[in-house]
């Protein structure tokens, strides 16, 4: 018998949580980042490689997998864990995000979303029911609800009407995703900036029940300080006995200020996509490895990183290889910049265990306030 999905709490450093989720799939350490594998690999690693870098799950992004190479095929071939190697936990999205980015291709109702590839132009259609089924084809562990995410900024009446039928469609997507104890299905709460409306939508999921809940609707181009006004009360809204989620988020100083506000899960696309554009993350820091002044730099990205970028190789040959266009760049940036963000995770890991959040933080702050930074 597969074990069931369960969250415990640990620890607490004030609003700072730490914990453990459990699966039947392995453990996952709170505070979490999740690197983004969204079409079944996190670019330019092996799954093995990002297993190095301390990664407990992955997230899997359910509008890709379903138009290329198909929830259905992937089923076939054994589920999406053994189809891309990797056997520990894995989250996927609803797809609702990225059918909102569809904006022009895209015709929303009642039922559901209709929308045009980006790949061929065929048409789709994206319900909870049809959300569920593609999630469920694909194995995950976690599965997200299918919402609506509006972008920001909007006005209040769009939120609204946004956050409701967000809310309709977790009913159904708990209804569809049935009775199974060793998979979860996360609620997403939405509302915007708005209090009151977060506050309704997160008790409306709570009164449909869910394994874990998530803080969407957020970094959608609102910006840094009205996503960490809203996180001020967001986190509050929802149980203290299980997870939650903050989706799409981000750089590393939006991750330590969510995790101060009582984050305990996070994903995005910015190490890897940063990796492959050059752009790297150091505890002192930003880099662009693409400058001049990196060309004769015998130094490592870090000198206190343990990831094998940092181990075997120069600025200036990771500055070679990025003007090269070689391969092997995006590899070695990448590689660093998920070992990083690991490695922040950590920290902030034993700095809640320890009750010294406070002072993690604030070391974190001046530290790469006195760093080696250049434009990006």
């Amino acid at each position: 018998m597969e074990k069931a999905f369960s969250f415990s709490l640990n620890a607490t450093s004030g609003s700072a949580r730490a914990g453990v989720i459990s699966t039947s799939r392995g453990d996952i350490r709170t505070p979490a980042f999740m690197p983004v594998g969204t079409a079944a690999t996190v670019k330019a690693m092996m799954p093995e490689s990002v297993r190095a870098t301390g990664a407990d799950i992955l997230l899997g992004n359910t509008y890709h997998l379903m138009l290329r190479p198909t929830a259905e095929r992937i089923a076939k071939l054994g589920g999406l864990h053994k189809f891309m190697n990797w056997e520990r936990p894995i989250l996927t999205d609803s797809g609702g995000f990225q059918v909102m980015s569809l904006a022009s291709l895209r015709k929303l109702t009642e039922e559901g979303v209709t929308f045009k590839s980006h790949i061929d132009g065929s048409k789709h259609m994206l319900s909870p029911e049809r959300s569920m089924e593609i999630q469920r084809l694909l194995g995950s562990d976690i599965v997200m609800c299918f919402d609506e995410c509006p972008a920001l900024p909007a006005d209040r009446s769009a939120i609204a009407k946004s956050m409701e039928l967000s809310m309709r469609w977790a009913k159904r997507s708990r209804d569809a995703f049935g009775d199974r104890p060793a998979h979860a299905l996360f609620g997403i709460q939405q509302g915007g900036l708005e209090e009151d409306l977060r506050k309704q939508s997160a008790e409306a999921l709570q009164d449909i029940g869910f394994e874990g809940y998530a803080v969407g609707g957020l970094a959608v181009g609102e910006g840094q300080e009205a996503m960490f006004s809203v996180l001020d009360f967001a986190p509050d809204q929802l149980p203290t006995d299980k997870p939650r989620y903050l989706m799409g988020v981000g750089k590393p100083d939006d991750i330590v200020g969510a995790v101060a506000r009582g984050i305990d899960m996070m994903d995005c696309v910015l190490p890897s996509r940063s990796g492959r554009t050059g752009q790297v993350f150091t505890r002192l820091g930003q880099l662009n490895i693409k400058n001049a002044r990196h060309q004769d730099d015998p130094r490592p990205l870090d000198e206190n990183c343990s990831c094998p970028t940092c181990q075997n190789y120069s600025r200036a040959y990771l500055h070679h290889v990025f003007r090269s266009q070689e391969i092997i760049s995006s590899m070695l940036l990448t590689w660093h910049n998920l070992h990083y963000y690991q490695d922040l995770m950590e920290g902030m890991r034993n700095a809640i265990a320890n009750n010294t959040f406070a002072e993690f933080q604030s070391a974190f702050h001046s530290t790469r306030a006195q760093g080696d930074i250049d434009p990006i």
